[in-house]
C-alpha cells in the first residue's frame, strides 16, 4: 500500500544532440500527461523494439497503477530538465500527485524512440532521525539474506539487542507495492522505527527488501504471480534465518505484517504453525478492488466535493469490483487506474477471509488499527474483533489519532500526510513489545 513506486529502466546506444532538448521536454511532457489520462499507447508506439519485447501496453498500464495507486491523482507536471542517461538524452519530469512529487525520466535513443522509462518518487534527500524511544546502545545491527530458493534472495538487516539471550524475535512483512526493508516512504521509515524500538526494548528484529522491489524484472516476467510469490514465501525464509540464527528463542518468533503482510498473516501462521504468535498492524480485511474503491470514494469526498474525473475514478473502481467476481484463469489482465493486480493474483485472494482464517489457527494474535487510517478502516478492525474478540489469546487494540503508519495526527487523513516526517508513534512500539515479551 503506502510504499516505494514501480521503475523500468532499459537503455540502447545513440545520442540527441543539446539542440534538441526543448523539442525531447514538450515530446517528453505529451507523452507522459497522456500516460497518466489512461492512455498508455502514444508512449508504447514511441518504444524501440527492445522495449517494446522488455515492456507490454498492458504491464505499463499495471506499472501506472500502481504508481497512480500509492501517489494519488496526478495533478500536472511542474518542472522538466535534460541530463545525460548513458551517452543518451533523458528528460526528467517531476510530476505533481496528490501524495507528493514523483520523477519520471524518459530516455530518448536514436529515430526519436523511446529507450528508457523510469518512474521514482521525487529524488528528496532527507537524513533519518530515530525516534525518542530509541536507544542506540541498546542494539546493533548486520546484514542478513533471506532466500526462499530459485534464486529469489533478498537483503536484510538484523536487530540484535546487545547481551547473550536469547532473544524473542519478530519478522516484519511488508505492505503491497514494491518496498525497502524500512518500507519507506518519503521521509519516513515506518519499519526500522519499529526494528530500533523493539530492539531497544530486548526484541530482535529482522526485516529485508521486498520480492518485488529487489526481483522487478524477474516478476514481471512471470506468467502468473500471487501473494505466495509477492509476500509468503519470503516471510517463512526470513523465519528460518531467525531459528537458525544464535541468541534467538527459536519457540519465540512472531510473524507482524502492515496491510497487506496483516492481511497475509494467518496464511503464513497457516504455513509455520510453530511460530510464537501473529500481530496485524492495519491489517486488511476486504478484497483489494473492494479496499480500492473504498479509498477512491474517501479521497474524493474528503475535501467536501466530488469533480468530473473523481467521479469516472469512482466508476472505473465499481466495474473493477464487478469485473474481479468473474474473472477465470486465462482471462486479460485487469488494466486501469484502479486494477489491482494481475488475473492469477486477483484470483488467488478472492474469497479469502482474514478473519476467519485466523479464527482457524491455534496462535495468539494481537491486532493493532488506527482509528484515523483510511485505507484499512476501523470496519476492518471490527471484522477482526468479531471473528477473535472472545479469545483470550488475542488482544484488539485501537489508537484514536493514528493513521495506516501508524503515526499520529489530526483530522482526516489523506495521502500528503504520508510526505511529512513522523514516526510510528511510541504506544504501538510499547505494546508490541509488552505483548511479545508475555507470551
Amino acid at each position: 500500500m503506502v510504499h516505494t513506486l514501480v521503475a523500468v529502466a532499459l537503455a540502447a546506444a545513440a545520442a540527441f544532440q543539446p539542440d534538441f532538448d526543448s523539442m525531447l521536454i514538450a515530446g517528453s511532457r505529451a507523452l507522459v500527461e497522456a500516460l497518466f489520462a489512461g492512455r498508455p499507447g502514444p508512449m508504447v508506439a514511441k518504444f524501440d523494439d527492445e522495449m517494446k519485447a522488455a515492456l507490454s501496453e498492458a504491464q505499463l498500464t499495471q506499472a501506472i497503477t500502481s504508481v497512480q495507486q500509492q501517489a494519488g491523482a496526478f495533478r500536472g507536471i511542474t518542472d522538466a530538465r535534460v541530463s545525460e542517461q548513458g551517452g543518451m538524452r533523458g528528460v526528467v519530469l517531476v510530476c505533481d500527485f496528490a501524495g507528493g512529487p514523483v520523477d519520471v525520466t524518459v530516455v530518448w535513443g536514436g529515430k526519436a524512440q523511446v529507450v528508457g522509462l523510469n518512474i521514482r518518487p521525487a529524488m528528496v534527500v532527507t537524513e533519518y532521525t530515530p525516534p525518542a524511544y530509541v536507544t542506540y546502545a541498546n542494539f546493533k545491527e548486520s546484514s542478513v539474506t533471506v532466500d526462499a530458493g530459485t534464486g529469489w534472495s533478498l537483503p536484510g538487516t538484523l536487530t540484535m539487542p546487545v547481551g547473550d539471550g536469547p532473544f524473542p524475535a519478530v519478522v516484519l512483512v511488508h505492505g503491497s507495492g514494491p518496498a525497502d526493508r524500512d518500507a519507506s516512504f518519503g521521509p519516513n521509515r515506518p519499519f526500522r522505527d519499529i526494528a530500533w524500538g523493539l530492539a531497544s526494548r530486548g526484541i530482535a528484529v529482522l526485516r529485508y527488501d521486498k520480492r518485488t522491489l529487489a526481483h522487478r524484472a524477474r516478476i514481471q516476467a512471470l506468467d502468473t504471480f500471487t501473494v505466495k510469490e509477492e509476500t509468503i514465501d519470503d516471510a517463512l525464509a526470513a523465519v528460518k534465518v531467525l531459528r537458525e540464527t544464535p541468541g534467538i528463542r527459536q519457540d519465540r518468533i512472531f510473524v507482524a505484517g502492515h496491510s497487506l503482510g496483516g492481511m497475509l498473516a494467518p496464511r503464513i501462521g497457516a504455513a509455520d504453525p510453530k511460530l510464537g504468535g501473529l500481530i496485524v498492524l492495519a491489517g486488511a480485511v476486504r478484497p483489494l478492488a473492494d479496499s480500492i474503491l473504498s479509498q477512491t470514494r474517501y479521497l474524493a469526498e474528503v475535501d467536501g466535493t466530488v469533480s468530473e474525473d473523481e467521479t469516472k475514478q469512482i466508476a472505473d473502481a465499481e466495474a473493477v469490483v464487478a469485473r474481479v467476481k468473474t474473472l477465470k484463469p486465462g482471462d486479460p489482465p485487469l488494466t486501469g487506474l484502479l486494477a489491482s493486480g494481475p488475473v492469477s493474483y486477483v484470483i488467488d485472494l478472492r474469497g479469502y477471509d482474514p478473519p476467519s482464517a485466523a479464527k482457524a489457527l491455534a496462535l495468539p494474535m494481537f491486532v493493532l488499527q488506527g482509528e484515523r487510517d483510511y485505507q484499512v478502516t476501523m470496519d476492518d478492525f471490527a471484522a477482526w474483533r468479531a471473528a477473535l474478540g472472545s479469545r483470550r489469546d488475542v488482544r484488539l487494540t485501537s489508537y484514536p489519532a493514528l493513521n495506516h503508519l501508524l503515526m499520529a495526527g489530526t483530522g482526516k487523513s489523506t495521502p500528503a500526510e504520508y510526505r511529512v516526517e513522523g514516526h510510528v508513534d511510541e504506544a504501538v512500539v510499547r505494546d508490541i513489545a509488552a505483548w511479545v515479551i508475555a507470551r
